[in-house]
């Protein structure tokens, strides 16, 4: 079943497009990127996410799997990548989230230690649309004053992304994937959210 669900169709030529849309979306915040890699991703992944996945994951890389996702993620994950998997997710390099709704507390993953900032995790956040949220404010590199996004994440996300850029360089990066787009919030932007929770 899994090999009827193969990866890039084009392994060299998808593999760098995505990459570079990746790179792109965490060099310029808030700008939506396309990634057109044409492939058919498991229940429970989007086609954006799914060739993020094959792009940046491999033998010596640990996923954490969020435990909404489809259990066929998983065993495509491990065919196509030979990734191992944790059920600690201080321990992973990255995180899949398909449910936004119930995204763990920000605190929880691996920020990275001052002597290895960039070991940190990376988190995948799959959002039915990049719009539609509360207004956010980014600032910061990258970002030539602001940027305004309205993805569709929970308040205590923003409440959390404030308080962890403060222990900047720790911190997380985090790629919002739609259906063939991805936007960047690398752990150097800064937001100002609208809720009037904050």
């Amino acid at each position: 079943m899994l090999t009827q669900l193969p990866g890039f169709q084009d392994s060299v030529h998808d593999s760098q497009q995505t990459f570079r849309a990746l790179l792109n979306a965490l060099a310029r915040p808030g700008v939506p990127q396309a990634i057109t890699a044409a492939m058919t991703p498991p229940a429970g992944l989007v086609p954006s996410c799914a060739a993020a996945a094959l792009t940046l994951i491999d033998l010596e890389t640990v996923v954490w799997l969020q435990p909404e996702i489809a259990p066929s993620v998983r065993g495509w994950l491990l065919f196509h990548t030979g990734c191992r998997f944790t059920n600690v997710l201080r321990e992973a390099d990255f995180a899949f989230i398909p449910e936004v709704t119930s995204l763990p507390d920000l605190r929880t993953f691996c920020w990275g230690s001052p002597e290895y900032p960039e070991a940190s995790t990376t988190l995948f956040l799959q959002c039915a649309s990049l719009s539609g949220g509360v207004p956010t404010t980014l600032q910061g590199p990258g970002i030539q004053t602001t940027i305004r996004v309205d993805l569709p994440l929970p308040d205590r996300f923003w409440q959390q992304w404030q308080v962890m850029t403060t222990h900047y360089p720790l911190g997380l990066d985090i790629w919002c994937f739609s259906e063939h787009q991805v936007l960047g919030l690398p752990r150097t932007a800064q937001c100002s959210h609208s809720s009037e929770e904050l």
